[in-house]
C-alpha cells in the first residue's frame, strides 16, 4: 500500500494499524528500555511489514511514562492503547475496553545471579583459549560484515562453537541484557514447550491434536496431528499475508490479525474450518503454532500449574535463561508467534538446546530425536524450507550448509543451528534493517564458514 493511500483506509484498518504500532512501541520502551525516538524510527515507522506505516500518517503518538502506556491514533479511527503489565510485557487494550481480561503475575527465576555462574548456565565467560581450527582474523571479518553499515540495524551478533561463545558484539545502544523484539523466533519456544509436554508423557508427537472442539462428530479437524501443527501443515483456513487483499475479511490478513485485533488468539485459531486435508499442503500460517499454544495452556492448567509462569520453570530456568518476556493477548494467551522478547544470549541458549538434541548439562529436556524432527523437511511443503516451526536451509539460500536449521523472525532476527560444525549463530536486528541487514548477515555467515580451517 502506497503511503499516500493511508488516508483512504477504513476505520477498521486504521484501528488495527494503530493498535499494532502502539504495542510495538510500548514494548520497545517499557520492555526493552529503548529510546522512544530510536524505537519509533527503527521498529515502528519503517521496515517491510504490511503493518508498518510512515510517520506522517499518524495523527497522535503519545507515550505516557507514568502509566506506562502508549496511545496512537490513525485517521478517524479511535485512539488505540497498549499498556505495560510487568513480566507479561505490553498488551493491546481492546478497542471497546479499558483493561485486559487476565490477572498479571510475577515471573521469578529460581537461578542465582547470572554473573556468579559460568556460561551457559550463567554469564561468566571463562578464558579457555581460542579454538585452533578457526581462523580468528576471518572470524573477526565475519562479525564486522554483520555490522557493515548502520542501515543494517544489526544490534547483536553471537557465535557459539562447541558450546562456547567465541564472538559477541552489540550496537545501537543494545547490551547483552537487553530484551529484544524477536518476532516469529518465538515459534521455536512453542515447539520446545510442546516437546517438554511430550517428554512428560502428556501426548505423542503423532497423536491427534487434543483440542476438544475438533473431536465432535465427524469434524475433519480430528485428523490433525501434533506433528501437522508443528509442520504448519494443518490445512486450516487462515488467510496468509501474501494472499490478495480482497480475501482480507478483517482489514488485515488472518495471519497478522492476531497481532493487532486484541482478540482471544487461541479461540480464533482453533475455530478456523478446514481448507485442505492435514499434511497435504504446507503454508506459513500463525493458526498452527497458536493452536499448539492452546494445547500447551490447556495441558498446563489441567495439571494445576500457573500458566503465565510455567515456561520459566519448565524451560527457561533449566537452560540458564533468567528472564524471557512472553507477551499475551488481552485474554492471557501467549502470542509466541511474534510477541516475545529475549536477549541474544537467551536465544543462543535455546539454539544450544536444539543443537544438543534437547539435552542440557546431562538432563534430557526434549524427547530424544525431537531436535532432528524439527530440522527435517515437512513432507507437505513443496520445497525443503520448513521443518517443525523451524525454517530450513534446504534450498541453500544462506551461505551455510544445507543441513542448517534456523529460527526466523521479522527484522532479520535469526538463530542458525549447524550440527555439522557444532555451531549456533545469533543475529538480532530491527525492522528498518530489512533486506540490507539480511544481505549483510548472509555475507557474515559465509565469512564465518570460511573461518573454519578444515
Amino acid at each position: 500500500m502506497e503511503s499516500n493511500n493511508y488516508s483512504k483506509m477504513s476505520i477498521l484498518e486504521s484501528s488495527l494499524f494503530a493498535a499494532r504500532a502502539a504495542k510495538v512501541l510500548c514494548s520497545a520502551v517499557f520492555v526493552s528500555g529503548r529510546d522512544p525516538d530510536e524505537a519509533l524510527r527503527n521498529s515502528v515507522l519503517s521496515g517491510t511489514s504490511v503493518l508498518t506505516v510512515p510517520e506522517d500518517v499518524f495523527s497522535e503518538i503519545n507515550i505516557d511514562h507514568e502509566n506506562k502506556e502508549v496511545h496512537i491514533k490513525l485517521n478517524d479511527a479511535p485512539t488505540r492503547t497498549a499498556r505495560y503489565y510487568g513480566d507479561q510485557g505490553c498488551v493491546i487494550i481492546p478497542h471497546d475496553g479499558t483493561d485486559v481480561f487476565f490477572r498479571p503475575v510475577k515471573v521469578e527465576t529460581s537461578l542465582p545471579d547470572a554473573d556468579t555462574q559460568p556460561w551457559p548456565m550463567g554469564d561468566m565467560i571463562e578464558d579457555e583459549g581460542f579454538p585452533e581450527e578457526i581462523d580468528k582474523a576471518k572470524l573477526d571479518e565475519a562479525v564486522d560484515a554483520a555490522f557493515s553499515s548502520p542501515d543494517c540495524c544489526t544490534v547483536a551478533f553471537i557465535v557459539v562453537y562447541k558450546g562456547k561463545i567465541i564472538a559477541e558484539r552489540y550496537d545501537l545502544g543494545i547490551k547483552k541484557d537487553t530484551q529484544l523484539e524477536s518476532w516469529s523466533m518465538g515459534k521455536t519456544i512453542t515447539a520446545a514447550l510442546i516437546g517438554i509436554l511430550i517428554q512428560q508423557g502428556h501426548f505423542g508427537l503423532w497423536d491427534p491434536a487434543p483440542i476438544p472442539s475438533w473431536h465432535v462428530g465427524d469434524d475433519p479437524r480430528s485428523k490433525i496431528r501434533i506433528a501437522d501443527l508443528l509442520h504448519m501443515s494443518s490445512g486450516l483456513k487462515f488467510i496468509g499475508a501474501g494472499e490478495p487483499r480482497e480475501k482480507w475479511e478483517r482489514g488485515v490478513p488472518d495471519h497478522l490479525y492476531v497481532y493487532s485485533g486484541a482478540i482471544d488468539v487461541f479461540q480464533f485459531s482453533i475455530g478456523r474450518p478446514v481448507e485442505y486435508p492435514p499434511d497435504t499442503v504446507g503454508r506459513y500460517r500463525n493458526c498452527d503454532p497458536l493452536s499448539l499454544g492452546y494445547i500447551i495452556k490447556k495441558t498446563v492448567t489441567e495439571q494445576g500449574e500457573e500458566y503465565l509462569s510455567w515456561p520459566q520453570k519448565a524451560l527457561f530456568d533449566r537452560i540458564g535463561i533468567r528472564k524471557q518476556v512472553l507477551e499475551p493477548d488481552p485474554y492471557g494467551n501467549f502470542v509466541m508467534t511474534g510477541f516475545d522478547y529475549g536477549t541474544a544470549r537467551n536465544w543462543a541458549r535455546l539454539g544450544l538446546l536444539y543443537l544438543q538434541d534437547g539435552v542440557w548439562e546431562g538432563e534430557r529436556i526434549l524427547p530424544e530425536g525431537y531436535s532432528e524432527f524439527v530440522r527435517t523437511p515437512a513432507p507437505a511443503w513443496e520445497k525443503p524450507e520448513y521443518g517443525g516451526l523451524f525454517r530450513l536451509n534446504g534450498t541453500g539460500i544462506w551461505n551455510l550448509p544445507k543441513e542448517a536449521a534456523y529460527m526466523s523472525g521479522a527484522g532479520v532476527n535469526r538463530v542458525f543451528v549447524v550440527p555439522s560444525h557444532d555451531l549456533v549463530i545469533v543475529r538480532m536486528g530491527h525492522s528498518r534493517g530489512g533486506q540490507t541487514g539480511e544481505k549483510a548477515l548472509n555475507v557474515a555467515v559465509g565469512k564465518l564458514m570460511a573461518a573454519f580451517k578444515s
